[in-house]
């Protein structure tokens, strides 16, 4: 299976790919197959399971579900326009959507949150259904969440699992295995990006590449300036204050007085990822990197690299991204970014392993160099936990994606101080990962059912 620079860095809504992007997708495509569909449909009901569920108000996936069904999708999202559709639907009580009949759905009635057992294809399922006159079903179809924005239906979900490793995708250099691709630049003599980047070529031109890498930086970037800038408490109810613009200013006002230890550094690498962290909490524009809980690290590295590292170009964000996307694409084929699957370590474990790498080969990293980068900073996440407190992408989300910045830069270093040979493998510690995933609690997993969520006043 291919997966492109632009599967892995999405734009998106916060504060949650899975929770919030991937409902509003299912609703869309819900949407579509209502019209193609012969039925004379009438009304639409949603039911959110596992963590869905669980966790759903806190990422407002109850929300991100009415406006799905309502024609929102995340990468044109207006949040204007999604206040008033939303508050048009509590007051009528209908959904208008075009091609379609005035659809009845009452918010109270017509959403469940369902805290049994989770559906059986994946721990982030929603079922969508459709009535008629009567109010009888006519049509339903389940879909899963499957953390980045990804979302496939259960037909779909199953047809992966079958699929898996058996279909090599169509592209130059089809690695599946961080193995594979290394022995693919042995043999070619061409670096990880400039592998991706010829087998991005195979779906699109080259000029729409680096358009659309370079939208991917900039909105990643004005994520960046957005939080430096936000003031306030962030919503939900713990009080979460915002504080990425307090330690800007404070760090803005050390410059020049040659009083700064050096360790300071990392309160920059920490600020521009709690920056992206902050808007993605209070809903803001974000890019999944790979996913919204994790979106801080890589642009925080990137910014690093950019405003600290001597000599930095412009020009090889590109490369940052190829690489970085590459590794991403291995860890979600080979076992998981969705912290409702396998924790955080899926999550900023996976985006501090993709930044390592990327800033290993923009730093002139060889292959065998960014490979060992992104083990290291993935080894160093294994078993992670993901307990939001309250449901709530901020504590411990917030803080985590700054430490797993400096974590992905530290590695990075690790590996160009050496030649890239190493014990582990990024393949071996890649499948620990989707193991320690699979043996991890379910109230580890997203459901703010353990951990600090439970260990934490909320209120």
């Amino acid at each position: 299976m291919f997966l492109s620079v632009f599967d892995m860095f999405k734009v998106g809504v916060g504060p949650s790919s899975s929770h919030t992007m991937g409902p509003m997708v299912a609703g869309a495509r819900f949407l579509a197959l209502l019209r193609a569909s012969p039925f004379h449909v009438k009304g639409v009901r949603a039911s959110l399971h596992g963590s869905l569920a669980f966790t759903g108000v806190g990422h407002a996936t109850d929300r991100a579900t009415i406006l799905g069904l309502a024609g929102f999708e995340p990468a044109t999202y207006d949040a204007a326009k999604a206040e008033a559709a939303l508050q048009t639907i509590r007051e009528g009580k209908t959904i208008h959507v075009p091609d379609l009949p005035p659809l009845a759905f009452d918010p109270q009635r017509d959403l469940l949150f369902d805290y049994g057992p989770a559906l059986p294809g994946h721990a982030n399922g929603m079922i969508l259904k459709a009535t008629d006159a009567q109010g009888d079903v006519i049509l339903q179809e389940t879909y899963y969440s499957i953390g980045g924005g990804f979302v496939l239906t259960a037909e779909e979900m199953a047809e992966a699992g079958s699929a898996k490793g058996k279909v090599r995708a169509d592209v130059p250099y089809p690695f599946e295995k961080a193995d594979e691709m290394l022995a693919m630049a042995r043999a070619s003599g061409l670096s990880i990006a400039a592998m991706k980047r010829a087998n991005e070529l195979r779906f699109r031109s080259a000029s729409d590449l680096e358009a659309g890498m370079a939208r991917i930086w900039a909105v990643m970037n004005d994520c960046i300036s957005r939080g430096m800038a936000g003031t306030g408490i962030l919503p939900g109810g713990l009080n979460v204050r915002r504080r990425a613009k307090g330690i800007h200013d404070a760090l803005l006002a050390e410059r020049g007085l040659n009083l700064t230890p050096p360790h300071v550094i990392n309160d920059w690498m920490s600020l521009y990822a709690m920056a992206v962290n902050e808007e993605n909490a209070a809903g803001g524009q974000v890019v999944t990197a790979p996913t919204n809980g994790a979106a801080g690290v890589v642009p925080a590295v990137i910014r690093y690299y950019l405003d600290h590292v001597p000599g930095a170009s412009q020009t090889k964000v590109g490369e940052f991204l190829l690489t970085a996307a590459a590794v991403g694409g291995l860890v979600k084929h080979n076992a998981s970014i969705s912290g409702a699957e396998c924790g955080c370590q899926a999550e900023v474990g996976a985006a501090a392993a993709m930044a390592a790498a990327g800033l290993a080969a923009v730093l002139g990293g060889s292959p065998e160099q960014v490979e060992n980068a992104a083990e290291i900073a993935l080894e160093h996440h294994l078993g992670m936990t993901c307990d939001p407190v309250r449901g709530l992408v901020q504590v411990p989300c917030i803080e985590r994606n700054g430490l797993g910045a400096i974590k992905a830069v530290s590695a990075a270093s690790l590996a160009l101080r050496g030649d890239g040979i190493h014990l582990v493998s990024l393949d071996n510690c890649i499948e620990t990962m989707r193991q320690t995933g699979a043996d991890m609690h379910e109230k580890y997993k997203e459901t703010s059912l353990g951990g600090l969520a439970v260990n934490v006043p909320n209120c």
